[in-house]
C-alpha cells in the first residue's frame, strides 16, 4: 500500500430533495426548466421515440425468423460421461451429479474425447461417432 492509494471513506449520498425553496438551488421549477412536456408531471416520451419521425426500430427491415418448434438439446461429451459414477446414465443422473446444469429438451451425446468405461447411456440423440465409441467400449445406447 502506498500513500497515493489512500482515499477518504465513501460518504452516504442522500437523494436530492427538489422544490424546497429558492435557497436550495433547486426550488420553484425543481430543475425541470420552464414549460414543455418534460416539465409536467407524468410528462416525457417513451423509449425509442423520435419526435414523431418513424423510429429506427420501425425503419429497419426485419431479418430471419425464430422456429418455435426447434428443440434445444443439452450437449454431453464422452469426456463428461467418464465423470459419471453410475453405470446406467440418464439425463436425470447427470443433472444430479452436477455434470450438466440443465436438461432442456433432452440430451444429445457427442463424440468429443474418449470413453474409458462400460456404460448404458439413455439419451434423445447420439451422433454416429459417439454411438460407435460407446459400443466399442462395451457399453449400450438407448434412444429415448
Amino acid at each position: 500500500m502506498n500513500l497515493t492509494d489512500l482515499k477518504p471513506a465513501q460518504k452516504d449520498v442522500k437523494r436530492t430533495r427538489v422544490g424546497r425553496g429558492i435557497g436550495s438551488g433547486l426550488g420553484k421549477t425543481s430543475g425541470r426548466g420552464q414549460k414543455g412536456q418534460k416539465s409536467r408531471s407524468g410528462g416525457g416520451v417513451r423509449r425509442g421515440f423520435e419526435g414523431g419521425q418513424t423510429p429506427l426500430y420501425r425503419r429497419l427491415p426485419k431479418r430471419g425468423f425464430k422456429n418455435i418448434f426447434a428443440k434445444d438439446y443439452t450437449e454431453v461429451t464422452l469426456t463428461m460421461l467418464n465423470k459419471s459414477k453410475v453405470a446406467d446414465v440418464t439425463a436425470q443422473s447427470l443433472l444430479q451429479e452436477g455434470i450438466i446444469g440443465k436438461i432442456n429438451d433432452g440430451i444429445v451425446v457427442i463424440a468429443t474425447g474418449k470413453l474409458e468405461k462400460k456404460l448404458t447411456v439413455k439419451a434423445k440423440r447420439f451422433t454416429k461417432a459417439a454411438a460407435e465409441k460407446i459400443e466399442a467400449a462395451g457399453g449400450k445406447i438407448e434412444v429415448i
